[in-house]
């Protein structure tokens, strides 16, 4: 009895809900050793299991249809990234703070692609692929492609600083109509970033 009941756990365990397994585990030890009817209670517990992992693979899917993943093309460019949408709240200066740097999007860090060599934000640059990092500004942002790829949002950014391959600066534009959901246009001669009341557009030929 105790080998099975120790497999429900370990197979709960690798779906990462930790926190649900160290509090049902030492509570279903004692009900198992005091309780008779061992096939309710182990029936209650992987009841309680199921409940809690398909809440949390709801919430996570949640997550992802609030900041859905989109691709902006052309020119030799591609560029990978999350959505995220106001939603009344105040995006620049607040929920993306000044002088910080930011994942230009959501979920992941957005990832951009060149085809071919080319010129971005005013610097050479090589064909591949790289992370773009911003650090809005009221009046500026600064621009960091970074050659470190896979990286979820920009928690780890101080670690891998050192890989940045292009970090300059560019003017931000204030939009008077605002802009629902964050959007990453790809144009003949520049990138466009729009949010909320701004819009950044980053000169490249590629």
């Amino acid at each position: 009895m105790y080998t099975h009941f120790y497999y429900i756990i370990i197979l709960y365990y690798k779906n990462e809900c930790c926190t649900f397994f160290y509090t049902i585990a030492p509570l279903s030890l004692i009900l198992v050793h005091k309780i008779p009817n061992m096939k309710k209670t182990l029936s209650i517990i992987m009841l309680l299991i199921a409940t809690v992992f398909t809440a949390n693979s709801q919430e996570k899917q949640e997550k992802k249809v609030l900041s859905p993943k989109a691709v902006a093309t052309g020119n030799n460019v591609e560029v990978r990234y999350s959505q995220p949408s106001m939603r009344g709240r105040k995006i620049f200066g607040e929920l993306v703070p000044y002088g910080q740097v930011w994942r230009t999007g959501a979920n992941e860090a957005t990832e951009i692609t060149f085809k071919k060599d080319g010129t971005f934000a005013g610097q050479p640059i090589q064909a591949g692929t790289y992370t773009l990092f911003t650090i809005p500004g009221q009046d500026n942002w600064e621009i960091i492609l970074n050659s470190k790829l896979g990286q979820w949002g920009s928690f780890g950014y101080e670690k891998v600083k050192e890989q940045n391959v292009l970090e300059a600066t560019v003017p931000a534009k204030h939009v008077h109509k605002a802009i629902e959901t964050f959007n990453i246009e790809v144009n003949k001669h520049s990138l466009d970033l729009e949010w909320e009341h701004t819009r950044v557009s980053i000169p490249m030929d590629i």
